[in-house]
């Protein structure tokens, strides 16, 4: 596995797991060589992730869009920083960068980028690994409602068999890898 694509909030959040898990998955990543990609902001979780992946001599990439770009706060050391003309070439491009997709809290946007990549996934646009962070329990509420979109027959197959799941940043990145079947 090359590159993993992390969607996560540019708010820091109100629990410091937050952080701090953003910060271990940062360090692993770069540790193990796989550049990251997200979404090029140097405020909240995003700017965690990038110096986390940086103090630890990683590749990021930061991926916006020029209206954010005109008013945002991007990170200046990132390996690179691609602008894209709208909000659906960046996802487009977020795509083709990564081997995979790893999602931490966050808020709308967040939820945004994470299910348009998996619901290009259960289309077979793309056969790409997704994964979920759980930090502090946070994505419970999204795995009871696609247990019950699957209970209620909106669902041909389970979310558990294309989503990955777990609270370690180590074993997210195994998980991911193994899907992968790097």
């Amino acid at each position: 596995m090359k590159s993993i694509c992390v969607f996560l909030g540019s708010s820091p959040g109100t629990h410091p797991a937050y952080m701090e898990t953003t910060a271990a998955l940062g360090r692993e990543l770069a540790k193990r060589g796989i550049t990251c990609v997200y979404g090029g902001s140097r405020t909240g979780l995003m700017n965690q992730l990038a110096e986390s992946v940086l103090e630890e001599g990683g590749e990021i990439i930061g991926v916006t869009v020029q209206t954010l770009k005109d008013k945002e706060e991007f990170h200046n050391g990132l390996t690179r920083l691609h602008v894209a003309a709208t909000m659906h070439e960046r996802k487009t491009m977020m795509i083709a960068l990564s081997d995979a997709f790893a999602v931490l809290p966050g808020g709308i946007g967040t939820c945004d980028e994470f299910f348009e990549v998996y619901t290009l996934r259960q289309l077979g646009f793309h056969s790409k690994p997704c994964g979920l962070l759980d930090v502090n329990g946070f994505f419970e509420p999204l795995k009871m409602m696609l247990d019950k979109a699957g209970q209620e027959g909106f669902m041909k197959q389970p979310y558990g068999e294309a989503i990955s799941v777990s609270s370690d940043p180590a074993e997210l990145i195994d998980l991911l890898i193994a899907k992968a079947g790097c």
